[in-house]
């Protein structure tokens, strides 16, 4: 089954969360925390969300290799120009997913367009 949710003058997080828990299945009858449904989820409109000018500059997202000087910290709108306002949807998403082996594969059917 397919969903398309529309980003057109919502918030990212109240996106992110709908799509996270139609991925994880919890919005059908027969829910299970160890399978993963089949559906697939697509973001349209990204580039319209009702995102605030200084919340661009005072968001960080952090990564870290592991090795000394290793940490990258980045603003949303340094990630909104390398990589496009998905990769910040993706992003979201990504964070509202369980920790556990299932969460590659619940990734793969999210696809997010501006």
């Amino acid at each position: 089954m397919k969903y398309v949710i529309d980003a057109k003058n919502k918030k990212i997080g109240r996106v992110a969360q709908e799509a996270a828990s139609i991925l994880m299945g919890k919005n059908s009858v027969n829910y299970s925390k160890n399978s993963i449904p089949e559906v697939t989820v697509e973001i349209i409109n990204t580039s319209k969300a009702d995102i605030n000018a200084q919340r661009k500059d005072d968001k960080y997202y952090k990564n870290y290799s592991g090795y000394p000087g290793g940490q990258r910290i980045r603003t949303m709108s340094k990630v909104i120009e390398d990589k496009g306002y998905s990769e910040v949807f993706r992003i979201a998403v990504n964070g509202m997913l369980p920790d556990n082996k299932l969460k590659a594969k619940m990734m793969t059917h999210l696809t997010v367009t501006e």
